[in-house]
């Protein structure tokens, strides 16, 4: 068994199912297995490869998801791709080899278990990013831009990104991913992009940012008078709005 290792990153992952491909041509794709890293504890008689990126190897997958699938199956695969699950990778190359080998009809094989696996991981990074686009919480910092602190289970930056440049093409604003320690920046009518932070960068940020911004307090005031003290259900509210999605929402704040 050769098991191929990579990145948690998009452009590595495919990168690592071009290459496993090529290898399973000749010793078949049972004998192969991807993974992202950390691989964790290694397995005897198995033989671990590293991949590192490769940008010409990237587009040849993608288009091949385009051409033999379609639009709908690549969507499925990045988000699948954005999931914290740890076979989330191979789960994709199963995917893969089932839909190169049934066409865009693979979406209907809802009985098969590589199409239900994929269709479950999207699912979950949906879901979460539809949450945190509704929980994510903007503070103003000085200079007039606004941050947001998030911490995600799944890689939601890039699915989060576009829907608040639509929402807010004219202001300054970044949203922070905690557990990554990435950001999405986004210059006032411009394109966001992502960006790594180091723990100097945080610290900076921290550093400028407003400690008497009026709208917390006014959210705050609102989020306490509009309650009914009489109806109030916490567990019921603990459904809807589950506590560590509460870890940097402004009305949950001390």
């Amino acid at each position: 068994m050769i098991i191929f290792t990579c990145k948690d990153i998009f452009e590595d992952m495919m990168t690592c199912i071009y290459d496993a491909w090529a290898e399973a041509n000749a010793i078949g794709h049972s004998s192969v297995r991807l993974m992202t890293e950390p691989a964790g504890d290694m397995e005897l008689f198995c033989e671990y490869r590293h991949v590192d990126p490769d940008p010409q190897k990237v587009q040849k997958v993608i288009r091949t998801i385009h051409k033999k699938l379609n639009w709908e199956a690549y969507q499925l695969v990045y988000k699948s791709a954005m999931s914290f699950a740890s076979n989330k990778l191979d789960a994709i190359y199963r995917f893969l080899i089932l839909g190169f080998a049934a066409g865009p009809r693979v979406l209907q094989m809802l009985q098969a278990p590589q199409v239900i696996t994929v269709f479950e991981l999207s699912r979950k990074v949906t879901n979460e990013a539809h949450l945190f686009r509704e929980f994510l919480r903007f503070e103003r910092m000085d200079q007039n831009v606004l941050m947001a602190r998030i911490s995600p289970k799944c890689n939601i930056l890039t699915i989060l990104g576009p829907q608040f440049s639509d929402r807010m093409p004219s202001e300054n604003w970044m949203i922070i991913d905690d557990t990554r320690n990435l950001a999405a920046v986004h210059p006032a009518d411009e394109e966001y992009y992502l960006t790594p932070l180091g723990q100097a960068d945080l610290e900076q940020l921290n550093a400028h940012r407003e400690t008497t911004d009026p709208y917390v307090a006014l959210w705050k005031s609102f989020f306490r008078t509009i309650g009914i003290q009489e109806r109030k259900n916490y567990q019921c509210q603990r459904t809807m709005m589950p506590l560590w999605y509460r870890k940097h929402m402004t009305e949950f704040l001390p």
